[in-house]
């Protein structure tokens, strides 16, 4: 296996003179392709922009298309009236060469990188950056190799990953030069995340998988029939995480959940290597979602969010609800994993746990008091979203029509706000 998945890296770079040939084809730039996650899953924050603008292709005069590793997503798609196609099939390789427009949240291979030369690509991301990410995570040795070994074995993961992209989505003027140094590029548009418009019903029509619209259904009844309250567990991925299992007390943990009426629903990174054991966790009070599902697919259930060092913190502020940070490892994660853009005690609005008991009390105290830290959930909002709750979807899809259509460089200034001629770049 090892000696295939050898072949398999290694021969990528045979796809190089296809990539070349791929800026000759001439691009649609009403012809939008979105993808998400390598390709393996319809969610964050393309998702959404996916389905607002289906949902208003007339109006918006685009024909959006979503390109997917994964041929169960685009039965999905197809059987709910959307347009999608496997990323090898006929179909898709052509798309891949006519579309105008790549949209995905982590590389323009979410869709397909070999097909995207002369593409606008637009990565809108997923998630506002608290620990450090891209060139400026040190601990990556992806983009800091240590020798020239590993700066030649990298090599073909780093072509197709293709940074910077032409363009990266952040969401305030502060958080800006953040994505600007991450990625290397002055190209940052600011606006809303399309994701956190599923926050306010009626802004999108949202479409779940088989596996999300059935777990949907049990929490919401055991929510809004068996009145229980729903905590949202939402951990990053890093090695020190196989420590939760020393630091909680199951027993004690499943009784409590039971004491308080509590629902427990944790959704693991899709990166955790812990899925199995917190499968054997479930229970009338806990409940696991699977790694590839939407995690806001089920946020208007929540009651509260308990995360550590989880950007999805930041978004979760906008819905008012009380956060708790569950940081048994702190020390560890910022000493051997990851550097941090911001001091933590400032930039977490909510109760601190280092221990078991200490989560306990913080989730009675946020569950009973949701007004605490209500002044600084606020001030972090104002901090991290430039246009505060408002309609993401409809911003964003009229400043990447600009993008797809008018390469002139005063209209491209006025879409980034540039004052002048440093303005945008590193801070």
């Amino acid at each position: 296996m090892k000696i295939i998945n050898w072949f398999k890296y290694w021969g990528q770079l045979l796809l190089l003179p296809v990539y070349w040939l791929s800026f000759l084809v001439p691009r649609d730039r009403k012809l939008w392709l979105f993808g998400s996650t390598f390709g393996r899953r319809f969610a964050d924050n393309p998702k959404y922009l996916y389905l607002y603008v289906s949902q208003h292709k007339k109006g918006l005069g685009v024909r959006p298309v979503w390109i997917s590793h994964d041929k169960s997503i685009v039965s999905m798609l197809c059987r709910n009236g959307y347009e999608a196609y496997y990323y090898h099939s006929p179909k898709g390789i052509w798309l891949a060469l006519r579309g105008k427009v790549y949209v995905f949240d982590n590389y323009s291979k979410d869709i397909n990188f070999w097909q995207s030369g002369g593409a606008v690509k637009v990565n809108l991301w997923h998630g506002i950056p608290l620990k450090k990410i891209q060139a400026d995570n040190l601990f990556d040795s992806f983009r800091h190799p240590h020798n020239l070994w590993e700066k030649w074995k990298n090599f073909p993961r780093n072509l197709s990953d293709e940074k910077p992209h032409h363009y990266v989505l952040a969401t305030s003027k502060f958080i800006k030069p953040v994505f600007a140094s991450a990625f290397r590029t002055r190209n940052v548009i600011v606006c809303g995340y399309p994701r956190n418009d599923s926050m306010s019903p009626g802004r999108v029509h949202n479409l779940y998988t088989a596996q999300e619209g059935r777990l949907l259904k049990e929490i919401q009844h055991k929510v809004n029939v068996g009145g229980m309250r729903m905590v949202y567990y939402m951990p990053t991925f890093r090695k020190s995480e196989e420590k939760f299992f020393d630091v909680v007390d199951i027993k004690k943990l499943k009784s409590f959940l039971e004491r308080n009426r509590l629902l427990l629903c944790i959704k693991l990174h899709p990166k955790s290597k812990l899925q199995g054991q917190f499968n054997r966790l479930c229970s009338p009070y806990i409940t696991v979602i699977g790694a590839d599902a939407d995690p806001y697919v089920f946020m208007g259930c929540s009651s509260v969010l308990v995360t550590d060092y989880s950007s999805v913190y930041f978004d979760y502020l906008l819905s008012g609800k009380p956060v708790v940070f569950f940081c048994y490892d702190l020390e560890e994660y910022l000493r051997d994993e990851r550097a941090m853009y911001f001091s933590y005690k400032g930039y977490t609005p909510g109760r601190k746990a280092f221990t078991y008991k200490g989560l306990e009390v913080a989730l009675l105290e946020a569950l009973g008091s949701s007004g605490a830290f209500q002044d600084e959930r606020e001030a972090m909002v104002k901090k991290m979203f430039q246009y505060g709750r408002e309609e993401a979807c409809p911003a964003l899809a009229g400043k990447i029509k600009v993008l797809a259509g008018d390469s002139t460089r005063h209209r491209r200034n006025r879409l980034y706000g540039r004052q002048g001629k440093h303005a945008g770049g590193r801070l």
